[in-house]
């Protein structure tokens, strides 16, 4: 068998951990992964610690999915101890940047009443002693902002925290993973590196191009695992070939929820990467094995879990040559730059857009335009449609994007003319702010404000009022979470009455008696516009 080579099973199942919890992007920029391991990830094993039986049964009750429960069943729970006692010894650096947060608030708050600032450098907490910028907006409410750049460099931004998760799936059918940290067991690898170690892309390359087992052995082994535990993760099976479109039109295939893969004249361009594993299954699905070898432009549209998704981007880092972020608000607590982010981890070539700005190529143009509302009214600028020029079709992605002020769409409209096809997502209910921003906060929240601050997209009047203003031909629903293999990230379970089912359904009927083309997307969709 040394000599034989073998490839990385096309159902191995990647999951990038930091200090033992699934990592999604605000737990790699330090100041947002110190506020999520204090106010989330400790008071959750707390919590379970205490009530284990209390967590087991909120799992089971569809209402509670994505909520903060642990899914051990009530078992494993000396093992959460354990894990709670490391985190707190490990990662006390980010515990006292956490507390640093909570007091600079405090002191801006009690102290800065619009005179100046510079008496109070010198009580910033020393975890943010010069790592922050102290200012006042024009109605002299005072905040700081993070120096992000210097963060990465600090004490604060730990390597050793990160890791992956190797094991074969089967199924579509994984736990919520942001509440639940990852225990080991006897079916996982755990493999101790960071995301910018080299032999990540060396082991996802293993996916298209086969080594000799002495070589993978031996890479595993220096890492202290034995091949007898990685033999299972391996084929002589190779993934079927690629075939790239060849026509003289646009390609466009649906991956599943704000995933979509455009291609044009040799030119292939992917938004928010989140791509199935191969298995048997009922649904069909497009995988990594129908992305192209090289992917010349990945583009992000915002930085939510389900958009950015790094369990997906570290396996096709090796192919991509241009990573196309949204620019961020530069240093603010909520807005951390994506673009440091990729870079931190390893990416290359990342590339920051704001409105109106545009990364041009060979027969098109990827345009970046306001995107408002879904992130609960705070200031986040790291978000972005994109209308794409290609060939001579227009289509326009508009992700999770709220059309709160149509009036700003009568502007783009004069920059950009008609729209061929529009892509929107309608998941207009949305969480409220607590969820995903809660432990950003250091004020407590009224029930009032969080549950009317939401993390919705549009509704039926918001979507057919982009429809009519950028005179779409065609409309497409997606970003709905509905795929059951997003289960993990999205924790949304829709009835036909759900109002995002509802309001969509409005829109697609609308359209259709229009005479457009209209379609909520799910599973796989291919279309070739000539």
């Amino acid at each position: 068998m040394t000599n034989e080579e073998f490839f990385l099973r096309s159902n191995v199942q990647v999951e990038p951990l930091f200090g033992q919890w699934y990592a999604w992007p605000y737990l790699i920029p330090p100041a947002t992964a110190a506020r999520n391991v204090a106010e989330r990830h400790l008071k959750i094993m707390d919590s379970y610690i205490s009530a284990p039986t209390l967590h087991a049964n909120a799992v089971k009750n569809p209402k509670m999915r994505g909520g903060p429960f642990i899914d051990y069943g009530g078992r494993r729970v000396e093992e959460i101890r354990d894990l709670r006692e490391r985190t707190k010894k490990e990662m006390a650096h980010l515990l006292r940047l956490s507390n640093a947060i909570s007091e600079l608030d405090e002191l801006l708050r009690v102290n800065a009443k619009g005179f100046s600032l510079q008496t109070i450098y010198p009580n910033v907490p020393e975890p943010l002693s010069g790592y922050v910028e102290l200012g006042y907006d024009l109605n002299n409410n005072a905040s700081f902002r993070i120096f992000e750049p210097l963060m990465y460099r600090s004490q604060y931004y730990d390597r050793s925290a990160q890791s992956l998760m190797l094991s074969l799936t089967t199924g579509d059918d994984r736990p919520f993973v942001l509440s639940t940290p990852r225990l080991k067991d006897e079916r996982s690898v755990h493999l101790k590196i960071a995301y910018d170690d080299e032999i990540v892309d060396w082991l996802f390359r293993l996916k298209l191009c086969p080594r000799p087992w002495t070589q993978i052995a031996a890479m595993f082994e220096s890492r202290g695992i034995r091949e007898h535990a990685v033999r299972q993760l391996f084929t002589h099976e190779g993934p079927k070939p690629y075939e790239p479109y060849t026509g003289n039109g646009v390609r466009w295939r649906y991956f599943g929820h704000a995933c979509i893969l455009v291609e044009s004249g040799g030119h292939s361009i992917l938004f928010d990467p989140v791509v199935s594993y191969r298995y048997a299954s009922a649904i069909s699905r497009y995988t990594f094995e129908d992305l192209p070898p090289f992917i010349d432009h990945v583009v992000i549209t915002h930085n939510h879990q389900d958009h950015i998704l790094l369990e997906t981007l570290l396996q096709l880092r090796h192919r991509i040559r241009q990573i196309v972020v949204p620019r961020s608000s530069g240093g603010l607590l909520q807005d951390p730059s994506v673009k440091l982010m990729l870079e931190a981890i390893g990416f290359a070539n990342v590339v920051e857009l704001s409105e109106m700005d545009a990364v041009e190529f060979d027969g098109g143009r990827i345009l970046g335009l306001p995107f408002l509302g879904e992130h609960s009214d705070l200031i986040v600028r790291t978000k972005l449609m994109y209308l794409v020029n290609i060939g001579r079709h227009s289509l326009l992605f508009a992700a999770d994007s709220c059309n709160i002020e149509p009036r700003v769409y009568d502007h783009v409209h004069g920059a950009t003319g008609d729209v061929d096809a529009l892509f929107l997502g309608m998941e207009c209910d949305g969480a409220p702010l607590s969820w995903l921003y809660g432990p950003l906060l250091t004020q407590k929240l009224s029930r009032g404000m969080d549950e009317s601050r939401r993390l919705a997209g549009s509704n039926f009047d918001q979507a057919i009022d982009l429809v009519e203003r950028f005179r779409c031909k065609e409309i497409y629903v997606y970003a709905m979470g509905q795929e059951p293999w997003l289960g993990y990230i999205s924790s949304i379970k829709y009835t036909l009455d759900s109002r995002p089912i509802t309001e969509s359904a409005r829109l697609i009927e609308s359209c259709t008696n229009r005479g457009l083309c209209a379609e909520r997307l799910f599973g796989e969709k291919e279309i070739l516009m000539n």
